[in-house]
């Protein structure tokens, strides 16, 4: 299933790209307008073909224009290189496309009796909108409007005020409302990849903190270590009796050194639950996703909000790293004798880690964190369970037996 970004850019490419079809159907309708319809219809068929294609071409050229990324976070073989001579050319083909056509479908034997005006007006306006749509620079938007300036003049003088009014108004509200749209369509693709880089940038931070907790554990350790072993080994070269003793300091230390870091990975293996629910709110909302808590975890024991504080730490980091979710909902409920925490998101899952690809309602394939996830319940006599909720969602459920005041 396709993202809430991808849907988004979806539907701005079928809105723009729909707008061409005015080209043939006001061609069409300027023809089918005669009474004898024969061979000269080729021609403005001929034309209309090119200046749809063209138009086409104009509308892609102007989305791929737009970023993609940050600036800053992409790299610079990826930046979108700005408007040359291609994109001139394209433009100016398309302007002599737009005419030609006109010309075609005005001349056309008695098309659009009375009143051909509004076809050359509309095709004008047609062009005229996306190559605006297209330019990437406030400048080059301000050229093409002035530039279809006289072109409104031309309509005043030679078809009547009524089209150049028309085609003074795509000028001025609907070539600038398209330059908007794609304008538009590249922020959404900022905020996307921003969200990204800022969930892979939380996991950097907690390797880091990981990585300097062990080096101000082992650091020191191992390079007493090192100078220990150095010297007994060259008082057992000597004879000397010294060795031994420095050798059991070797172990004495090391042994000091095995208490610290199992202290060190103890703390990062126990999960306090309130610490817990309060750090996954503060993650989801820095990322763009509304979390709502409800229960109360203080009135829980030790055991109980140790495992399901791994439960939201593990269900946290899924609906950041494997799902697209505007909201994430924690809920925590209590009965004599059990405890039930269910967190539950809105999000496509985009990569079959901890979520299932298919996103099809029922059980989900459970991915390494869940498994052991699942194993660290049911070592408490828990039991948990993890389905895909129509339309687009995911729900992680656990189930935990809780002490009775009897026992």
């Amino acid at each position: 299933m396709r993202s809430q970004t991808d849907r988004f850019e979806l539907y701005i490419k079928v809105t723009l790209y729909s707008n061409v079809l005015l080209v043939p159907l006001i061609a069409g309708g300027a023809v089918l307008s005669s009474p004898h319809i024969g061979l000269e219809v080729l021609p403005v068929a001929a034309t209309t073909a090119v200046h749809v294609l063209l138009c086409v071409l104009l509308i892609r050229a102007g989305i791929a224009a737009y970023p993609t990324a940050l600036p800053l976070l992409r790299p610079a073989a990826a930046s979108s290189p700005a408007p040359g001579r291609r994109l001139v050319r394209l433009i100016a083909a398309g302007a002599v496309s737009a005419v030609v056509t006109c010309a075609a479908a005005v001349a056309y034997p008695d098309a659009a009796p009375g009143d051909p005006d509004p076809t050359a007006a509309v095709l004008l306006m047609n062009i005229t909108l996306y190559a605006v749509a297209l330019a990437t620079v406030l400048r080059a938007t301000i050229v093409v409007c002035a530039a279809g300036l006289p072109g409104c003049t031309t309509l005043a003088v030679v078809a009547g005020p009524g089209s150049a009014i028309a085609l003074a108004a795509v000028l001025l509200v609907l070539a600038p409302a398209a330059r908007v749209t794609l304008w538009t369509l590249g922020l959404v693709r900022e905020l996307d990849e921003a969200r990204r880089v800022q969930a892979g940038l939380a996991v950097t931070e907690e390797r880091l903190r990981i990585s300097r907790d062990l080096h101000d554990v082992l650091g020191r350790t191992l390079s007493v270590v090192a100078l220990k072993a150095e010297l007994s080994a060259r008082l057992a070269q000597r004879g000397r009796a010294e060795a031994a003793d420095e050798m059991l300091e070797v172990r004495r230390i090391a042994q000091d050194a095995l208490v610290d870091l199992r202290a060190v990975v103890g703390s990062y293996r126990t999960a306090d639950l309130p610490t817990e629910l309060a750090g996954a709110r503060s993650l989801l909302e820095s990322a763009g996703i509304t979390c709502h808590l409800t229960g109360d975890a203080a009135t829980l024991p030790a055991p109980a909000q140790a495992a399901l504080g791994w439960v939201v730490r593990e269900g946290t980091t899924n609906v950041l790293r494997h799902s697209e979710a505007t909201t994430c909902r924690i809920t925590l409920t209590t009965a004599p004798g059990t405890a039930t925490l269910t967190m539950s998101d809105d999000g496509v899952p985009s990569a079959p880690d901890s979520h299932d690809a298919s996103c099809a309602p029922g059980p989900a394939r459970l991915g390494n964190g869940l498994t052991g996830l699942r194993e660290r319940i049911a070592a408490l006599n828990g039991t948990m369970t993890a389905a895909h909720t129509p339309p687009a969602g995911f729900t992680l459920t656990v189930h935990l037996p809780l002490p009775t005041p009897a026992s």
